[in-house]
């Protein structure tokens, strides 16, 4: 122990340590957790070191050590094929400039884990400020200088301890996600399309549904998630500073952050875990927080629901594509235990709550205005429907079938209020003319004198009528 806090790590034995402990940790993960403290004592690292949750995540992605076999990437590669073609159909948003992938669990949590690094950083480094500060407030006061010395070790203990942790969340998520659009927002780099074989057995295994439909309806549901995410470059960066949003303003309960220290038992790690997972140690949430959420929730409902019609049209072909459909729809209603899981320890769910509603809303855009005007609707941000046209998709409708004839959209609520409001500043400035001022009622400059007669710039009164000189 005293080796350990004065940063001299070498010769210590993470696997007798761990065994010492009683905590089930892997030695590997152990080591690096001693390394990165070392680093602390030394000051040669700053922040969360993020490969800790890399290697733990790969480290359950990587566990039943299969991989993705060519008869099962052949198969993919032509239900994509397929699933290109029908799109074309059904949409009018181009085609993805690189092939779909087939991976593994593995190369997807090496994809993806960026991604929610970016998610998960402002609740890891909330965590390290409240160790931080609950270790200053319980300390005596000639201990201080002591504990403002241990301040970037107790960051880095807390950053090491959260990207364990979701390293375990991203790790069991590598074995139910089915495909990159799985969660609602872009998790693939560049915007790239893929399916996970390994987990597309077990999303099927109780529906009794051929495995080729399944393939289709997948792929194409895949396809189209990405294609959209690709076609509106803007919507990657609006879902993500939409979750930033939340995630600022997220806090730490630090009470129960110190509770839970009083009775933390070593040899009993799963409590820590468990705490972790369960959002305990996150507060209720502000009513900015709930604002934020609302509108996120909103936007992937906008998003989900278009992939959700373009999907239904262009797999009409297939017999079970509205057992599928429902299904995937109840998985993104609940989602799975990682899921959950990733939702507790970043505060966050990623739940399209009115999908159903959105989906209506794009399937009465599409009969009004085809699939070019829908798809048109991508565009620019602003032209995206809002949450007041998911409550009410007649008033949308009725402007853009009114745009598609050429004639002026009906008058919405806006429309009025600005009318309004360029009607009382209009009457404003002709009530501002009539107290001389302006209107020259003395005779000086509007052409008027005292009487009303008229008179020229100069003050006579015989300018011709076709006289225009400069007032």
């Amino acid at each position: 122990m005293r080796r350990l806090m004065s940063g001299d790590v070498s010769g210590i034995d993470p696997e007798q340590l761990s065994r010492l402990s009683g905590m089930q940790i892997d030695p590997a993960m152990l080591q690096a957790v001693m390394n990165q403290l070392q680093g602390a004592f030394n000051g040669s690292q700053e922040g969360v070191d993020w490969s800790l949750a890399e290697r733990q995540a790969l480290h359950i992605a990587n566990q039943d050590g299969l991989g993705v076999t060519t008869g099962q990437k052949t198969d993919l590669d032509q239900a994509f094929t397929l699933a290109g073609l029908w799109l074309g159909e059904a949409t009018t948003i181009s085609d993805l400039p690189r092939p779909p992938r087939v991976v593994t669990r593995g190369a997807w949590v090496s994809a993806t884990l960026p991604v929610w690094q970016e998610l998960a950083e402002p609740v890891a480094t909330s965590i390290a400020d409240a160790l931080t500060t609950a270790l200053g407030q319980q300390a005596p006061d000639d201990m201080q200088d002591m504990i403002a010395g241990a301040g970037r070790l107790m960051r880095t203990v807390g950053g090491s301890l959260f990207a364990t942790q979701l390293g375990h969340v991203v790790g069991r998520l590598s074995t139910e996600v089915v495909g990159g659009g799985d969660v609602g927002i872009p998790v693939m780099p560049d915007g790239d399309a893929a399916i996970l074989p390994q987990n597309f057995a077990d999303f099927g295994r109780d529906l009794e549904i051929p495995d080729d439909q399944l393939a289709l309806y997948l792929a194409t549901r895949e396809l189209a998630h990405a294609r959209l995410f690709r076609h509106a470059r803007w919507l990657r960066l609006h879902v993500i500073s939409q979750v930033r949003d939340f995630a600022h303003g997220i806090r730490v309960d630090t009470d129960a952050l110190e509770e839970l220290a009083t009775r933390f038992d070593p040899s009993q790690p799963d409590e820590l875990r468990g705490a972790l997972e369960s959002g305990a140690l996150l507060p209720e949430r502000s009513e900015e927080q709930t604002a934020a959420l609302t509108r996120l929730e909103n936007l992937l409902a906008t998003i989900e629901g278009w992939v959700d019609v373009v999907t239904e049209d262009a797999t009409s072909r297939l017999p079970s594509a509205a057992r599928i459909a429902e299904a995937v729809r109840r998985r993104r209603a609940v989602g799975g235990p990682a899921e959950q899981a990733l939702g507790s320890l970043v505060g966050l769910e990623l739940r399209p709550r009115r999908m159903r509603e959105a989906a209506a809303l794009w399937r009465a855009v599409t009969d009004a205005v085809g699939v070019d005007g829908r798809d048109a609707l991508w565009d620019y941000p602003d032209l995206m429907p809002t949450s007041d046209d998911i409550d009410d998709p007649a008033a949308l409708v009725a402007r853009l079938t009114a745009a598609s004839r050429g004639e002026a959209a009906p008058a919405d609520a806006m429309d009025d209020a600005l009318a309004q409001l360029l009607a009382e500043e209009a009457s404003g400035g002709r009530d501002a003319g009539t107290d001389g001022s302006a209107s020259g009622t003395d005779g000086s400059a509007s052409g008027t004198d005292g009487d009303g007669s008229a008179t020229g710039a100069d003050g006579d009164d015989d300018a011709a009528p076709g006289d225009q000189r400069p007032v």
